[in-house]
């Protein structure tokens, strides 16, 4: 564990608030820009987050929750986990965390010019190595784990793309298979995979995408929406072809289905969303029988559903799971018309008796999150994926 946080410096970081409040957006963007001088710490990072500025944001937000909870450190955990899970997938390292120390307390200096005394500088210079010790002792304990797991690697791993499926006008499914020829990690349902797209000819490309199969310990399974603005996305579907390298690193995050589920499990899902619920779905049907499930799911119309016919069998095959879509422009065949409400789960869902898992675009996680809690939902059995930064308005 690191040494603990000086008195002087929890005092300093927590009177600097205000200033986070009005100019941490400016601070992050700041801090990026410096860090991004080095073209190497560029390649690290995803710039599609960076182009968007969602990460600069993110990274605000984050700031600032830091320095409201420097006294109260345990109300940030969840966080530093989804934190070091993300380092894990883009092959973060120790000797990354100075290039940023650097560039945030240049940024400080920067923005806030004569403001930023000595004082500040050195209280937060202490407080941003406490919590990198934090993550690099948790993203070590990770790394170990991985490697000593059959399977497991560190960094990227050449993957081939040895079958391409579309499943609906919109969606294709590609299996991956590692070129050297070895075993995957098993991993847990409802992670991801990050990729990087440098050796099939898009240097710079990442993208992280949830494995959408059960652990097999052969190969990864991805379920990919062709985005009309997104490079990944319309490189895999456009022009991946059987064959294509593609590298991966382990498998990461923190969002997964329970080893030992506890209560009925009610999977969430909105578009493309369902692909870490497919992953689940399978893993319920071979392992949990005894546990009812419920999978809800919403999408705009058949053409862009995928996977329907495969998560039905998976729910008969279980025998005590039901499924049921809704399609927001009509009714058709199985599927409801309109959208998933908070009433329709409280009618035929064991609402306040379950764990959730949910997964979808962010104004459909913003209002379940929310919307489950207030409906008396404990938190700690809602669970979500949300790919990309997370947002403050889901980062509590």
């Amino acid at each position: 564990m690191p040494k603990p946080l000086s008195p002087e410096a929890i005092a300093i970081v927590k009177a600097t608030v205000p200033a986070l409040v009005e100019h941490g957006t400016a601070i992050t963007s700041a801090m990026y820009r410096r860090l991004f001088e080095d073209a190497a710490i560029r390649a690290l990072f995803n710039q599609a987050n960076q182009d968007s500025g969602a990460q600069v944001n993110a990274l605000a937000a984050a700031v600032l929750a830091y320095a409201r909870n420097i006294d109260n450190l345990g109300a940030l955990g969840p966080a530093v986990e989804r934190i070091a899970q993300k380092h894990i997938g883009y092959a973060i390292l120790p000797e990354h965390y100075p290039h940023v120390a650097t560039a945030l307390l240049g940024a400080i200096e920067e923005v806030l010019g004569e403001a930023a005394t000595a004082e500040i500088l050195a209280a937060w210079g202490e407080a941003y190595w406490f919590l990198a010790e934090i993550l690099m002792g948790r993203e070590a304990a990770i790394r170990e784990d991985i490697l000593a797991r059959q399977g497991g690697w560190t960094g990227w791993r050449r993957f081939v793309i040895a079958e391409r499926r579309r499943e609906s006008e919109t969606i294709t499914s590609f299996i991956l298979r590692p070129e050297d020829g070895g075993p995957v990690l098993r991993h847990k349902a409802g992670q991801y995979l990050t990729f990087r797209f440098d050796a099939a000819g898009r240097p710079g490309l990442k993208r992280n995408y949830s494995i959408s199969s059960a652990p097999n310990g052969d190969h990864y399974r991805i379920t990919v929406k062709r985005e009309p603005a997104g490079e990944a996305s319309r490189f895999l579907h456009d022009e991946a072809a059987v064959g294509t390298i593609v590298e991966c690193t382990p498998p990461a995050g923190d969002f997964f289905l329970s080893d030992a589920p506890e209560r009925p499990i009610i999977l969430l899902s909105g578009g493309v969303g369902l692909t870490p619920m497919v992953s689940m779905m399978e893993v319920i049907a071979e392992r949990h029988q005894a546990v009812p499930t419920w999978y809800v799911h919403g999408t705009t119309n058949r053409s862009t559903h995928a996977l329907d016919t495969h998560v039905r069998g998976l729910a008969r095959r279980h025998g005590a799971a039901s499924v049921t879509t809704f399609y927001e422009q009509a009714a058709d065949g199985d599927a409801l018309a309109g959208f998933v409400t908070l009433e329709w789960l409280r009618a035929n869902t064991p609402l306040a008796d379950a764990d959730f898992y949910l997964c979808g675009p962010r104004p459909f996680l913003r209002a379940f999150v929310t919307g489950l809690a207030e409906a008396g939902v404990r938190p700690s059995r809602i669970h979500y994926e949300l790919f990309g930064p997370t947002d403050e308005l889901l980062a509590a």
